[in-house]
C-alpha cells in the first residue's frame, strides 16, 4: 500500500540510497532550482536540502522524480496495477459518456477502505503546533525563486482545499501559489480549474471563500491533487482508491474544510471578493513564462504544522522535470475511463514534451471510414481532453508508446490535403502559441490506413507493409549464437 506520510517516504528511499541530504546551506532564491534540476534530469535521487537559507524547514525536492520512486510511493509495481482495478469497476452495461464514470465511482464508495475518515485534531499530527495573527510568517517557509524572470518566489507543492460555495462538494487542485508577503498568497486559478468557479460563485453571492493548502501531505493525496477529475468526484476518494487505504482527515482550526492529518504543514485563510494582485511572471512546466496577470490573494489567518516540520516542493520547467512522472500516471491510470467516454480507442499516450496536454496519441480499430476523424472530436469533447492541440490517430498495430513508430506513420501515412482536419477550440490557459488567450487552433492528423471508401483510388488498395518473413525471422532467432553477432 502507499506511504502514509511523507517522511515515512522518505526513509524508506535514504534506506534504499535513492535519497541524498544536502547539508551544505543552499539559497532558494535560484540556486535551489538550479541544482534540483540537474538532478531531477540526469534520473538522479530525492534530495532533502538540511540547511536552506532564511529558513529553519528542511526542503524535499525531486520526490516523484523518477517513475520507480513515485510508484514505490504509491504502493505499486507498474501504473497499470490502478488501470486495471478501475478497469474492473467499469462494467459493459454502464452508459458511456461522465455518468458512467461517475457511476464507476460511485462503487468506490461502498468500499470501506476508500472513503476519508476524519481524526480528532489530537491525533492530527499536522496540528501539533498552531500559529495565529502575528506569529503567521510566511517567510519561514521555504518558497522558491526558481527562474530568473520569475516576479518572486512560488510554492510548488501546496494543495488546494476549496468547497463549492452552492453545493458545498470540495476540491483539491495543485496550483502554484506566489509568496506576495508575510501573510499573502497569490492564487494562480486558471480559467478551466474548479476552485476558480467556486472563487467565482463566492464572489458572486458577495461572500469570502475559505481555503486552506496543506504541504508535504501523504503521497496518494498529492498525487491525487494533480489528477484531472470531473468537479463532482471527491480527490479524497480517489486517494483511497490508490492508497488501498482511507486516509485521515481534521478539521481546520479557522476555515470549514478539512486537510490530512498526516500533512506537514497547512496554511489556512478566506479570500475576499474582488481582492486581486499581480502574479508572475513565472517559468512554467510548458518551458517558457507565463506573463504576469491579477489574480486573487490570500490572506493567512492560521498556520498549522508538526513541531518538527519539512516542506516538499518542486521544480517547474523546461521538460523533462517532476511532472513527467505524474503525468505517466495520468495517461495510464485513466486509459479505462477515456474508454467509457470514447469506446473506439485501444490506447493512447500523451508525450511529457507536448506538457501531456499539446498532443494526444490515440490508436483505434478501425471499423468504417472518417473513424479516425470521429475519435478525433469525441477526445476533444472528453473533459480536460479539451485542450489538447495535436491529436495523431494509428492503427491498433502501432505501439503509441514508441515515438519512432508513431513519427513513421504520421510521416508517411498521410495526404495533409485530405487527412489534416484544422479545428477551433479552448486551450489551455498558459498556452504561449495561441493568438489569443484561452482558445486556439487544433489539429488532428489521420494516420490510419485508408479505404477506398474514403476516397483512396489507387489500384491496389492501400500497400501492405514490409515484414519479416516469419519462418525466416524464427530461424535467426534459433541460430542467432551461431552467426556471432
Amino acid at each position: 500500500m502507499a506511504y502514509d506520510d511523507l517522511r515515512s517516504l522518505l526513509r524508506a528511499l535514504e534506506r534504499e540510497g535513492d535519497l541524498k541530504r544536502v547539508k551544505a546551506e543552499v539559497d532558494p532564491y535560484l540556486e535551489v532550482g538550479e541544482i534540483v534540476d540537474r538532478v531531477q534530469k540526469s534520473g538522479g535521487p530525492a534530495l532533502l536540502f538540511e540547511n536552506v537559507k532564511g529558513s529553519a524547514m528542511p526542503l524535499a525536492m525531486n520526490v516523484f522524480g523518477t517513475d520507480r520512486r513515485l510508484l514505490k510511493a504509491l504502493g505499486l509495481k507498474s501504473y497499470g496495477e490502478i488501470s486495471e482495478k478501475i478497469g474492473g469497476l467499469l462494467r459493459p452495461e454502464l452508459p458511456h459518456g461522465f455518468v458512467g464514470v461517475r457511476e464507476a465511482f460511485g462503487k468506490l464508495g461502498a468500499m470501506t477502505h476508500v472513503p476519508p475518515k476524519k481524526v480528532k485534531p489530537q491525533d492530527a499530527p499536522v496540528q501539533e503546533v498552531v500559529l495565529h495573527g502575528d506569529d503567521v510568517d510566511l517567510d519561514a517557509l521555504p518558497a522558491l525563486f526558481t527562474w530568473p524572470q520569475d516576479g518572486g518566489s512560488f510554492f510548488n507543492l501546496g494543495l488546494t482545499h476549496t468547497k463549492d460555495p452552492e453545493s458545498g462538494i470540495r476540491n483539491l487542485g495543485l496550483y502554484r501559489l506566489q509568496r506576495h508577503d508575510k501573510h499573502t498568497i497569490g492564487m494562480h486559478w486558471q480559467i478551466h480549474k474548479d476552485s476558480r468557479n467556486h472563487y467565482q460563485v463566492a464572489a458572486r453571492k458577495g461572500e469570502k471563500l475559505p481555503v486552506a493548502i496543506a504541504f508535504g501531505c501523504p503521497p496518494a493525496v498529492t498525487y491525487a491533487s494533480t489528477a484531472p477529475l470531473p468537479g463532482d468526484i471527491d480527490e479524497y476518494l480517489f486517494a483511497g482508491f490508490i492508497a488501498g487505504k482511507r486516509i485521515e482527515m481534521v478539521d481546520c482550526k479557522t476555515v470549514p474544510l478539512q486537510v490530512p492529518a498526516q500533512a506537514e504543514v497547512v496554511i489556512e485563510g478566506w479570500l475576499e471578493p474582488g481582492e486581486m494582485l499581480p502574479e508572475g511572471p513565472f517559468g512554467d512546466h510548458t518551458g517558457f513564462y507565463t506573463p504576469q496577470e491579477p489574480f486573487p490573494a490570500l490572506k493567512i489567518d492560521c498556520v498549522t504544522m508538526r513541531k518538527r516540520p519539512l516542506l516538499q516542493s518542486i521544480v517547474v520547467g523546461r521538460p523533462p522535470t517532476e511532472d513527467g512522472p505524474l503525468g505517466r500516471a495520468t495517461e495510464r491510470f485513466f486509459l479505462p475511463l477515456l474508454k467509457v467516454i470514447v469506446p473506439d480507442i485501444v490506447d493512447y499516450h500523451l508525450p511529457e514534451a507536448g506538457g501531456f496536454h499539446n498532443c494526444a496519441i490515440v490508436s483505434i480499430d478501425k471499423k468504417y471510414p472518417k473513424h479516425a476523424q470521429k475519435v478525433m472530436h469525441a477526445v476533444w469533447g472528453a473533459h480536460m481532453m479539451s485542450l489538447t492541440k495535436l491529436i495523431v490517430v494509428v492503427d491498433s498495430d502501432c505501439d503509441v508508446h514508441d515515438l519512432h513508430e508513431v513519427a513513421w506513420r504520421a510521416l508517411g501515412n498521410t495526404d495533409y490535403a485530405r487527412d489534416l482536419s484544422i479545428v477551433e477550440g479552448p486551450v489551455d490557459h498558459l498556452d504561449h502559441a495561441s493568438y489569443q488567450q484561452f482558445w486556439g487552433g487544433k489539429a488532428g492528423i489521420d494516420a490510419t490506413r485508408k479505404w477506398p471508401e474514403e476516397g483512396y483510388t489507387r489500384d491496389g488498395g492501400w500497400p501492405e507493409m514490409v515484414l519479416s518473413d516469419p519462418a525466416t525471422a524464427a530461424k535467426v532467432d534459433r541460430r542467432w549464437k551461431e552467426y556471432g553477432l
